[in-house]
């Protein structure tokens, strides 16, 4: 197996450890079959993985023109072909009608209300070899698990300030972050909040159900990119690198029971227009197989980490971006849109007004450092973050930003019985 270096500190690393680094980044035949699951890894043989690598193949967006993006905004609904349309290069000049349009369908389906969450990363040890993250096994950061009480605190300090809704991340180590500590983690949750999601490493079906259990809403899961041999030139070890395993997690979160899943690419990884068409398809598929489901999408772009300040976006500007976003409003009506706060605050409260339903708030993506951010409270044992972002607005000044945009923020809209 080539997971067994986890949470490694690579300044300790052994004369052996950094000779297998070296095997694994540079010699491919070292590396396990990216496409072959694990032991462990469970089946649940959907067909929708292949439709959806087959339509993104397949999408050649220079092939459409001016005319053919005219006639797809001219229809009443857009289907999978107008869909290509929006998203080709072809449609960028478009920008100012496709976000007409998608406001238009944002306050036919959502209203005026935008949701308000934030989230909290309740460890940073993680078995995987991805090069772009800044929790990388191999990545030298100060590493940190919180225990039960921590994560109480951290909780406390979170739900005083107003919030409502938690979304709890981990690392993806599943011997230090296992199945029933988040469980135990999603339990005190609901002690705090009405919505919980969970960002972990994909399980399986049974282990969905068991979180569903201890209190768990909704999934998430970040494909990364949908192209299956970039995917494999960027994952190079540990549970993560089994592609098809890591697709199907949002339906064998359905099936344990999970009421919402959410999906998303990293754009900048590979060709954002062919990963933006593929998540898509992947909520439009999943979506008519579990029409109960609630399914949501986010757009988060690439960010700096530690340790690696070369790592940029790869051509995807602000345009760009919103181009994605209103195309995906405009396919998928129903569906709930998630700003990052990977984004500029400028950008942020813009596309709230158009195609985003949900925004982050009050956001560290560090380990135990809450009371350091909402308190001021000098801190000397938090983890390292994943990433850096871009807008660290408060919870508050969250809410009152949106409420000047002339918008309804929303804490929580479900009631438990």
């Amino acid at each position: 197996m080539e997971n067994n270096l986890f949470f490694v500190d690579s300044k300790k690393l052994s004369a052996e450890a950094l000779k297998k680094k070296h095997r694994i980044e540079n010699d491919p035949s070292s590396r396990t079959n990216h496409m072959e699951y694990m032991e462990g890894m469970e089946q649940i043989h959907s067909d929708i993985m292949d439709k959806v690598l087959t339509e993104m193949n397949d999408y050649d967006y220079n092939h459409y023109t001016a005319d053919d993006v005219k006639r797809a905004l001219a229809k009443e609904s857009c289907g999978i072909t107008d869909f290509k349309v929006l998203l080709s290069p072809a449609a960028l000049p478009f920008l100012e009608q496709m976000a007409d349009r998608a406001k238009a369908e944002t306050s036919r389906h959502f209203g005026n209300t935008v949701y308000i969450f934030t989230p909290l990363y309740i460890a940073n040890y993680c078995e995987n070899y991805c090069i772009y993250c800044g929790f990388n096994c191999y990545n030298d950061i100060n590493r940190k698990k919180l225990t039960y009480e921590e994560m109480e605190k951290e909780m406390k300090i979170i739900a005083d300030s107003g919030m409502e809704e938690i979304l709890l991340l981990t690392g993806e180590s599943r011997k230090v972050s296992s199945v029933e500590y988040i469980g135990q983690a999603c339990k005190i949750a609901r002690k705090y909040f009405r919505n919980i999601g969970v960002e972990i490493y994909p399980v399986n079906v049974d282990e969905y159900q068991f979180l569903h259990e201890c209190g768990v809403d909704y999934v998430t899961v970040f494909q990364e990119t949908y192209d299956a041999d970039k995917y494999e030139t960027l994952h190079l070890m540990g549970h993560k690198r089994v592609f098809p395993y890591r697709f199907d997690a949002q339906e064998r979160a359905l099936m344990g029971g999970v009421r919402g899943v959410g999906f998303s690419a990293l754009l900048g990884l590979s060709d954002f227009r062919k990963d933006a068409l593929a998540t898509a398809l992947h909520v439009y598929y999943l979506q008519r197989r579990y029409p109960h489901g609630e399914f949501s999408l986010s757009c988060p772009r690439l960010r700096p980490i530690i340790n690696n300040e070369q790592i940029s976006p790869m051509d995807v500007g602000e345009r760009q971006l919103c181009q994605v976003l209103c195309a995906y409003r405009i396919f998928l009506p129903y569906v709930g849109i998630t700003v990052s706060s990977r984004e500029k605050e400028s950008f942020r409260n813009g596309i709230v007004k158009i195609a985003a339903t949900k925004i982050s708030a009050g956001v560290s993506t560090g380990i135990g450092d809450h009371e350091g951010k909402y308190k001021g409270k000098e801190i000397d044992d938090a983890g390292d973050e994943q990433f850096e972002i871009a807008d660290d607005r408060s919870f508050a000044q969250m809410y009152r930003d949106i409420e000047e945009e002339g918008l309804q923020p929303v804490i929580n809209d479900y009631i438990y019985v």
